[in-house]
């Protein structure tokens, strides 16, 4: 990496990366419809997703059209009664409050039945999207996808928010170039970055190019608090300092998924778009009781499924997927616990609700170099499954529980050579050794420089090589394990492990006090009462040999 190179690389620029949204498939028609809509004032009916990307996608448009003065509905649907995506009912309804054009976020590429619907009853569509798409589309004004088929964009790493600020942009140029703008104030696309910034590091999309971009100026967005429901949500997670990247995916947004999982889902959006202080630190609140309430339905959850996985692998040792199921899981769940068995068995795994109609709806979790979502398209093509879709490292797939063991011997044939080299790659990589003497803020602040870090740039991980555990303890309700290390010079550095007890990371911490331990993590500066002090989050321990 030259030297220009590197300065890119420590101070991504969105006016270095920003491409010409002109590049993604359909988007000038996409542009110059919902233009025509702008000027004529229509009213835009705006069809979301029910987790953090669909939130901030959806409220990333209203607001931009708030700005401009245009109407509009927000629907996010029911993730129990609804499902995924845009549904017949809904357009329905939404012709029926007075819509006269819809605009799909992060959600439609694959919804023909319900897009035809839309244009049969008078609605011009257009779907502005990120998941992997069929070869077949619906038949609509304009579909932007950089996972399209036939899109070159070479955009692909883009979450659906980044899709839609990329929109936002073709669309300002368009009113622009029309006139719309003359004595009229532009809306502030920039301000709207903290939007994009949260939708990226939620939806685990890789944070490179463009999106290492829109993250770090996202976040100096953020840091003004100029937003009140994100300002409200913050203070409701108890973080008064700046927020940082992995405050966005661990402490915002299961916050903000919390209202999809078990509550409103329209809840998310609604936070974000507010301007009322009070209204944002009630909607707040209420996502903060709905996430512990989830937390709390995680916990058994993890566990029935996490037994039923070990009885599986206990027949089939090499069986590349671990699929579970139960009628007593809370549809909203399902995507953590496939989450949870994935980290625990270390393969791809999906998770189902079994429903009273006789379907099975699930949610899978992938490990890198295996493609989920491609497999759950085949699934749908090979008429396996109802409806489905994703991308690479997660999927969602409704199915007829009759055809689970079906689904699972198609999955375990498409999935089982791309898990064995997976396999042969997991590996744990250290970057460095550090002692707790040498753990200091300002290591910590050099490393930042090369953040954002997330998915597809990891954080740089340390070991701590014989460092005597002098305190292991389980803190708060999501099962966290905090621990003191004492170096050999006698210096005490903190740590905390995620999610830990009762998993074997926990149990190996617990059972090793007073002992010593090579522990390896990230770190991070804990900012509490004023001071600032370097704590490792720790990924994994094993004894000096």
């Amino acid at each position: 990496m030259g030297i220009h190179e590197t300065e890119g690389f420590l101070n991504p620029r969105l006016r270095d990366l920003m491409p010409d949204p002109h590049v993604l498939t359909d988007m000038e028609a996409a542009a110059a419809r919902l233009a025509d809509s702008v000027i004529r004032t229509e009213k835009v009916a705006i069809f979301g997703d029910y987790d953090v990307d669909g939130a901030c996608s959806a409220a990333l448009l209203a607001e931009y059209l708030r700005a401009c003065g245009v109407p509009y509905l927000i629907h996010i649907p029911d993730r129990i009664t609804e499902g995924y995506g845009p549904n017949v009912d809904a357009i329905r309804g939404l012709r029926e409050q007075g819509a006269d054009i819809l605009v799909t976020v992060d959600c439609g590429t694959s919804s023909l039945v319900p897009l035809a619907e839309a244009t049969k009853i008078g609605l011009d569509a257009l779907v502005l999207d990120h998941h992997q798409a069929p070869s077949e589309l619906p038949e609509v004004v304009a579909l932007v996808n950089p996972n399209r088929q036939d899109d070159l964009s070479g955009l692909g790493h883009l979450c659906a928010a980044g899709v839609v600020f990329l929109f936002l942009v073709a669309l300002n140029r368009t009113l622009r170039a029309r006139g719309f703008f003359n004595g009229r104030r532009e809306p502030e696309l920039m301000a709207s970055l903290d939007l994009v910034a949260l939708a990226t590091v939620a939806d685990v999309v890789p944070l490179i190019g463009l999106n290492r971009a829109f993250v770090r100026q996202g976040l100096a967005v953020m840091r003004s608090r100029r937003r009140v429901g994100l300002a409200a949500l913050l203070d409701a997670a108890g973080l008064a300092g700046a927020p940082e990247c992995w405050h966005l995916g661990y402490l915002v947004g299961p916050r903000i998924n919390a209202g999809g999982r078990i509550g409103d889902a329209a809840l998310g959006s609604r936070l974000l778009l507010t301007e009322d202080a009070y209204q944002a630190g009630q909607l707040a609140a209420e996502l903060d009781r709905l996430n512990r309430e989830r937390q709390a339905i995680e916990v058994t959850a993890v566990a029935e499924a996490e037994a039923q996985a070990f009885m599986a692998l206990e027949r089939v040792p090499d069986q590349p997927v671990v699929v579970t199921a139960s009628a007593e899981w809370h549809p909203g769940v399902v995507g953590l616990i496939a989450a949870r068995t994935k980290e625990r068995f270390r393969r791809p795994a999906f998770a189902f609700t079994l429903n009273q109609d006789g379907t099975a709806t699930g949610s899978g979790r992938s490990v890198p170099g295996v493609d989920l979502g491609s497999v759950v398209r085949g699934a749908v093509d090979a008429g396996l499954a109802v409806k489905g879709g994703g991308h690479t490292m997660a999927a969602g797939v409704t199915i007829q529980a009759a055809n689970l063991e079906r689904f699972v011997a198609y999955a375990t044939e498409r999935l089982s050579d791309p898990v064995s080299v997976a396999q042969l790659n997991d590996h744990f990589a250290v970057d460095a050794t550090l002692t707790a003497g040498g753990a200091q803020p300002g290591i910590v602040a050099a490393l930042d420089r090369a953040g954002p870090f997330g998915s597809g740039q990891p954080e740089p991980v340390f070991v701590f090589p014989q460092h005597r555990l002098v305190e292991a303890r389980e803190v708060g309700s999501g099962g966290h394990v905090r621990v003191k290390l004492r170096g050999g010079d006698g210096s005490i550095i903190g740590g905390i492990a995620f999610r830990a007890a009762g998993q074997p990371l926990g149990n190996a911490l617990s059972n090793a006090m007073g002992s010593s331990l090579h522990v390896a993590g990230t770190l991070s500066v804990d900012r509490w009462g004023g001071g600032e002090k370097v704590e490792v989050r720790i990924m994994d321990a094993a004894k000096p040999e």
